[in-house]
């Protein structure tokens, strides 16, 4: 039998690129999306999309409403999202969503202890990253080190690990690691403004990676743009 696995599956280019090397490594893959009030929500769609072409055994979009917190351009409409690479340089963004991934990682741990998984994949990347603390590589180790606190599984000796197999790629790395193993990156958005049609807005953060990421890789971008 193939092991399960949890994969956290934002729609984007970089978790869809973890989702084919969790299954082309032979786990049983099920899916986990968060609808967690962002402005760029119109992900789900395509996460949902990416899910099922890849033949997960399960997808499931847990909701979970951060905009009750606030303190983030992604969840608070007041905040602007910087455009053009404003923020570059300058520390953490105005985009980092407060403890966001510790949050995700510690719902992805809860199902993963209900379906006998050891394994969950995460897409972080701290080279081509916009400067999320909840990226670097330190965090990843202190969450596994966690997980292995903290659950019965690990009390029960059976080892919890967190994957982060594009933690050191730059993302043209990540695109041709993806092209490589058949991802359709058309069904991918990075974009922190989508348009309810799909588009990116091609002037925040994640757009200008996404770009210059193909444009290294000598690939063509195939997601729309507005």
């Amino acid at each position: 039998m193939r092991r399960p696995a949890v994969v956290l599956l934002s729609g984007g280019l970089d978790s869809a690129t973890v989702l084919a090397l969790a299954s082309r490594d032979g786990y049983a893959v099920h899916t986990l999306s968060f609808d967690y009030g962002q402005r760029h929500s119109t992900e789900l769609r395509y996460a949902q999309e990416i899910a099922k072409i890849q033949g997960v055994e399960s997808h499931r979009v847990f909701p979970l409403d951060l905009r009750a917190i606030g303190g983030s351009a992604l969840t608070d409409e007041n905040l602007a999202v910087p455009e053009y690479g404003a923020e570059e340089g300058r520390g953490i963004p105005p985009t980092y969503v407060p403890a966001r991934n510790t949050v995700f990682l510690s719902i992805a741990l809860a199902w993963a202890e209900v379906l006998g998984s050891q394994d969950i994949f995460v897409g972080v990347n701290s080279q081509d990253y916009s400067g999320y603390p909840d990226c670097r590589p330190g965090f990843v180790q202190a969450f596994e080190d966690l997980a292995n606190e903290a659950t019965r599984a690990s009390s029960e000796g059976r080892s919890m690990r967190i994957h982060a197999p594009l933690q050191f790629l730059r993302k043209s790395e990540i695109i041709r690691l993806g092209e490589h193993l058949g991802v359709n990156y058309g069904l991918t958005r990075s974009c922190y403004q989508l348009d309810l049609e799909g588009r990116s807005c091609g002037r925040c953060d994640s757009c200008r990676l996404r770009r210059e990421g193909f444009r290294e890789a000598g690939i063509p971008d195939p997601a729309p743009y507005i």
